[in-house]
C-alpha cells in the first residue's frame, strides 16, 4: 500500500488529527485513521494522487466542528482555507479535494465527482456490522442522551432501516472493497427484530 510523503504526513499528525478529540465517539481519531487506512488502499487500484487522497480523507469529517448537518460542506471550506494545503498543492488539486470531502456523505443523492470522491465515500462506509451498530449507538447515546432505552432502541433501528436496508440510501461505488459482503452481513442483522434488538441491548450495556 502506498503512502503519503512525509511531510503532508507529519501536518496532518500534528495539527490536523487533535481536532478529532473533541469528537463524538463514532467520529474520533479512531475513525479518521479507518478512512485513511481504507482510502489508500483503495488508491492502490487507481491512478490517483496519494497525497490528495490522504488529505481528503483526513478532512472529511472537520466540518462536524460546527454541527452535522452541513459537516461535508464546512469539511471541504475548512480544507480550501488551510493555508499548509493551500502552499502545496495547485488550485486544481484543491479544488478536486474540496469536492471530494463534499461528496463523501452518504446522504448525498448525487454520485461523488470525481474517482477522490469515490474513494473517500467508499472508505468511509466501513461496513463491518459490528463497528456500523456500535457506532449507531454510540451516536444516540452521545446526542439523544435524554431518550429512554426503548426510545433508543427506535432511533437505532430506523437510522439502520433508512440507511442500510435494501431500500436504503447507503449507495457503494468501488468493487474492490469488502463493504459489499458486509452489507449483506448487517441486512440479515437489521432483518432479524429479535437478533437486532438483542444486539443493540448488549452494545447499549456496553458503551
Amino acid at each position: 500500500m502506498t503512502k503519503p510523503t512525509s511531510k503532508i504526513e507529519k501536518y496532518i499528525e500534528s495539527d490536523i488529527f487533535p481536532r478529532y478529540e473533541s469528537f463524538d465517539a463514532a467520529h474520533n481519531i479512531d475513525h479518521v485513521r479507518t478512512v485513511i487506512k481504507e482510502s489508500l488502499f483503495l488508491a492502490q487500484y487507481y491512478d490517483v494522487d496519494v497525497d490528495m487522497v490522504y488529505v481528503i480523507a483526513a478532512f472529511h469529517d472537520l466540518g462536524l466542528v460546527n454541527g452535522r448537518d452541513n459537516h461535508h460542506i464546512d469539511s471541504g471550506k475548512i480544507l480550501e482555507a488551510d493555508e499548509v494545503i493551500c502552499a502545496n498543492f495547485s488550485q486544481e488539486q484543491i479544488t478536486i479535494m474540496k469536492e471530494a470531502v463534499e461528496d463523501h456523505r452518504a446522504s448525498n443523492e448525487h454520485e461523488p465527482r470525481s474517482i477522490y470522491g469515490l474513494i473517500v465515500a467508499e472508505a468511509d462506509r466501513i461496513i463491518d456490522p459490528h463497528i456500523t451498530l456500535l457506532r449507531t449507538v454510540q451516536y444516540g447515546k452521545n446526542k439523544c442522551g435524554d431518550l429512554s432505552v426503548e426510545e433508543q432502541y427506535q432511533r437505532f433501528r430506523t437510522h439502520l432501516m433508512n440507511k442500510y436496508s435494501e431500500n436504503g440510501y447507503l449507495k457503494l461505488w468501488i468493487p474492490y472493497s469488502s463493504n459489499a459482503e458486509k452489507l449483506k452481513e448487517l441486512r440479515k442483522i437489521i432483518g432479524d427484530e429479535g437478533l437486532l434488538y438483542e444486539t443493540f441491548v448488549g452494545l447499549y450495556e456496553e458503551v
